[in-house]
């Protein structure tokens, strides 16, 4: 009865589809890249022209979206497809844009499958609708609608369905009562009374299920308006917005061409190249909405004369220890090494795959939108096997920079060294995204290449709230490495932002000098929808405390109307006078180039009132260039070769080694439920062990006869100090790990796992 009744219920009305027109970039090829094309939708099909003008005459394709597939690949890219046949990659001139255009393809989608459902004959026979104003907030609108007369149309049935059982319940329970009067066998009447109370227990449950949906369908339609009236204010923010937006992408624009046009080099100068360059391509190839910010300066190749000049210095002055013949700077010879041979450990190059366990991100960050990020409680899911220890010592993964800089006479020369060594930290995080563990406090770790590399590095947490780590880096080609990073971090809804707080310094034996420079912000993009990715953005400056020299580098962050590159650096090294040296350029994903400076003037043309500096530098130099990555990376977390062998158990080191964390053990064998439990039993350990501290602090307060303190946590290996000569005061390696290891005394250690 229920299944006949189910069938001759009518299903809701479909909701006819609107005409939308509009530009978008298609995909073309390798050559043409993306271009401009008019697309027209309407009865479930896609159209393109070149032109408007072309719609009368001649449609360049088309494709049927009631078997097609729509996928969004990032801010503004999407992908239609209907199985191989046709594919096109689109890109809307912003996300606004895109999620209009998804919009308005998902609701024809929708109505061309239901037309198609109903009748054999092709969707295209169906009457074209007029156009409707307020495409997006009327779609959604009917959509409430139709939701609505679903509601009202399951309701109905499900009320038939009830006054059904009412009757044949009641005529049951009519004819158990009979049968209950012919007085028959005690356990057959036992047994009657049993089916009597489920009926009427099954009865009473559909009244109650009935009422509830008729309650929850009264309730939709009293907020029905509230919801329409909500939609259509979503709809006039987004117009405002996007016509703002495009305003201004116009109004730069404009500015942008009249910048060109305004601006006249010599003929020496036309090979400009950097941000301001002429484009390669028509003005029919270029996107008209692409914006960018000005370049603080432009670089020039330099007059050949410079380059004869670079030459005979070369060949007159042997006592030089550096020949800039085309800036060959990176060409400097190791050192002979010593012809014993050692045997040296062989490194694990794999660990097991990342499993993939779903967990909602939504469910467990919304409660701490503007939070610190180090106080939120977090499943290892969103973690990687390794902590921030760890990670801090990544960045000495390109040491061979410091190796070069050590060699270099020039104190300019070292400082495009140390400077692509800044920037080399970063490439390691281009795919990074899960979270490194948060060191308990006197958590160590030991990176020990000393017989590979000709380094040895110690980090330590040597404070919990807030959290910092020490590193320390020692090296026999004569340099040191000493920082103390302090992370701040928040969360914004859209995106978690880390503001590393703190000085990283460099030390070099041979010529004393003391270099000293901060990090940049990095920024986790999509955190609750879509692909996480990363991006670095900030300046940082590079100083040479004793000479004065400065590199200047400008991490640029991503822009969707830019033309540059993105992950671009940029950067200038001068001496204590401000006169340029050199030009760095690159990416802090790829690589890095340099250039020496031969002649600089200033532009007589700017924006905002700042004039652009115009340098003429010799040919440029690759100084770094990222590492690539091990055989299926993508399933091993994207670990570098050098971070796969972070982890790797080792004999020998101190008993609050990272290697020894269970709760990190166990992720990294894909344990992950056991991990969280051993997560949770270590933080709590921490707690107890930070009240004990508080209460042993008071209790030192209220003991005047000792005159003691309140209890500050000392650091095992690292003390505070004032470094006179940057002026910063940071935790310093004060030595004795390495000959506790050598003599196997961890006698001091503390008990963190």
């Amino acid at each position: 009865i229920i299944a006949v009744v189910m069938s001759e219920s009518k299903p809701p009305t479909p909701t006819p589809g609107d005409t939308y027109k509009g530009w978008l970039f298609k995909w073309t090829n390798y050559i043409k890249g993306y271009q401009r094309r008019w697309f027209v939708l309407s009865n479930g099909l896609l159209s393109y022209y070149r032109t408007q003008a072309e719609m009368g005459h001649t449609c360049r394709g088309t494709i049927n979206l009631a078997t097609a597939n729509i996928a969004v690949e990032d801010s503004c890219n999407f992908v239609i497809s209907n199985g191989g046949a046709q594919t096109y990659h689109l890109k809307a001139s912003s996300e606004v844009e895109r999620q209009r255009w998804i919009t308005a393809l998902e609701l024809a989608k929708a109505k061309a499958v239901r037309m198609q459902a109903e009748s054999d004959d092709s969707g295209d026979e169906c009457p074209a609708m007029p156009p409707t104003s307020g495409q997006g907030g009327g779609g959604r609108n009917s959509e409430v609608q139709s939701t609505l007369r679903t509601l009202g149309s399951k309701v109905e049935d499900l009320t038939t369905c009830n006054d059904l059982i009412v009757k044949h319940g009641s005529a049951l329970q009519r004819s158990l009562s009979e049968l209950e009067g012919l007085r028959v066998g005690g356990d057959m009447g036992e047994k009657i009374r049993q089916v009597t109370e489920r009926a009427t227990l099954f009865r009473i449950t559909s009244n109650a299920m009935i009422n509830a949906c008729r309650d929850f369908l009264s309730l939709a339609q009293n907020h029905s308006k509230r919801w329409q009236k909500a939609l259509q204010a979503e709809r006039d923010q987004r117009i405002r917005l996007e016509e703002t937006l495009e305003q201004l992408a116009k109004q730069h624009n404009h500015l942008e061409r009249a910048f060109r046009g305004a601006t006249v080099l010599p003929s020496s100068f036309s090979g400009v190249s950097g941000k301001g360059d002429a484009s390669d391509e028509d003005d029919d190839n270029e996107f008209f909405d692409a914006m960018e910010d000005p370049a603080e300066f432009i670089t020039v190749p330099a007059d050949p004369k410079y380059h004869r000049l670079v030459r005979l210095s070369c060949s007159s002055h042997n006592s030089l220890s550096v020949c800039f013949d085309e800036l060959s700077l990176a060409s400097n010879p190791d050192s002979p090494q010593s012809l014993e041979l050692e045997p040296v450990r062989q490194r694990r190059t794999r660990i097991p795959d990342k499993p993939n366990y779903y967990l909602n991100l939504w469910s467990i960050m919304k409660n701490c939108i503007g939070k610190e990020l180090s106080k939120i409680p977090m499943p290892v899911n969103f973690n990687e096997p390794l902590s921030m220890l760890q990670r801090l010592s990544e960045d000495l993964e390109y040491y061979e920079l410091l190796d070069k800089a050590a060699k270099c006479q020039s104190s300019l020369e070292q400082m495009c060294y140390v400077a692509a060594f800044t920037v080399s930290s970063y490439s390691t995080t281009v795919h990074r995204t899960g979270k490194p563990f948060n060191p308990l406090l006197g958590e160590t770790f030991e990176l020990d290449r000393l017989r590979e590399c000709g380094y040895r590095s110690l980090c330590e947490q040597v404070s919990h709230h807030p959290p910092a780590a020490a590193h320390h880096a020692a090296s026999e080609k004569g340099w040191s490495l000493r920082q103390e990073i302090t992370l701040a971090s928040k969360f914004r809804g859209k995106y978690l932002s880390i503001m590393p707080l703190g000085s990283i310094q460099c030390l070099f034996e041979k010529s004393n000098n003391h270099y000293s420079w901060k990090k940049v912000t990095t920024t986790v993009h999509n955190i609750i929808v879509g692909k996480l990715w990363i991006d670095q953005s900030g300046e940082i400056d590079v100083v040479n405390h004793r000479t004065g020299d400065r590199c200047h580098l400008k991490f640029a962050p991503y822009s969707y109307f830019s033309r540059d590159v993105p992950r671009k650096v940029t950067g200038v090294v001068t001496d204590k006078d401000g006169k340029a040296h050199y030009v760095l350029s690159g990416t802090w994903d790829e690589k890095m180039e340099f250039s020496r400076v031969m002649q600089s003037s200033k532009g007589e043309n700017g924006t905002e009132g700042k004039q652009r500096t115009v340098y003429q530098t010799l040919k440029a130099k690759e100084i770094w260039k990222k590492n690539p990555l091990p055989e299926g990376a993508e399933n091993m977390y994207y670990f570098s070769s050098l971070a796969l062998t972070l982890n790797e158990p080792e004999e020998g080191i101190a008993p609050t080694d990272s290697r020894r964390r269970p709760d990190q053990r166990l992720m990294e064998d894909g344990r992950w439920d056991e991990a969280n439990a051993e997560k949770q039993r270590l933080e709590e350990k921490q707690r107890t062990a930070r009240r004990e501290r508080e209460r042993e602090a008071v209790k030192a307060v209220n003991s005047p006869e000792e005159g003691a303190h309140p209890d500050n946590y000392q650091a095992l290996w690292f003390e505070k100090l004032d470094d006179p000569v940057s002026g910063e005061t940071l935790h310093v390696y004060k030595g004795g790990y390495w000959e506790a290891k050598d003599q196997g005394n961890w006698d001091m250690c503390p008990d963190i796992f």
